[in-house]
């Protein structure tokens, strides 16, 4: 069976603030208690910037939008949510697009602990998980899709994605039957 890492991403302040269900962060804790409990390494993804934000094109329509001092390390909102905070020893990585890949080490981190599939949770579907999806399925992961530890702003894009085109290239499952398969 090939080394799986639970990648948890963007469940940070300021953007679990954007989700209406007050009920996604402790399901996302229970993949990652899920993760722990099995020996399966938790990699925490998060968006963050410089202080004047000198990686962002002011012509991207997402980051260039971000207001001053947004996502930066004097963000407090830019803080991993208090529900899913990393333990000591766990991998916090930083990206600078909207790809887990994207401006980060984290292929590199992948790498060097030997991980070939990776399990897949955050905000927004439409966002992080779908650009992540697509780039990791092109560099060769297995993946798999908590269709409940992610969410969206708009249910039916959620819906879509994790019905119809995520099982293009990965599993999709639950939260429950994910952590059911780790025993």
């Amino acid at each position: 069976m090939s080394k799986s890492a639970l990648l948890v991403m963007d469940v940070q302040e300021n953007i679990v603030g954007r989700i209406a269900e007050p009920d996604f962060v402790p399901r996302v804790a229970q993949a990652v208690a899920a993760a722990r409990g099995a020996g399966v390494p938790v990699i925490h993804v998060v968006v963050g910037f410089r202080a004047g934000h000198p990686e962002v094109n002011p012509v991207n329509k997402g980051f260039g939008a971000l207001p001053p001092g947004a996502f930066t390390p004097d963000d407090a909102g830019a803080a991993i949510h208090a529900g899913v905070a990393p333990l000591d020893g766990e991998t916090v990585v930083v990206k600078k697009r909207v790809s887990a890949f994207a401006g980060s080490d984290l292929q590199m981190l992948l790498g060097a602990g030997g991980i070939e599939h990776l399990v897949l949770a955050g905000i927004a579907t439409s966002g992080v998980v779908l650009s992540t999806v697509r780039q990791a399925a092109d560099l060769d992961y297995r993946l798999t899709v908590l269709a409940d530890g992610c969410a969206d702003t708009d249910a039916e894009t959620h819906r879509v994605l994790t019905e119809k085109v995520f099982p293009r290239q990965a599993e999709v499952t639950t939260i429950d039957a994910w952590a059911k398969s780790l025993d």
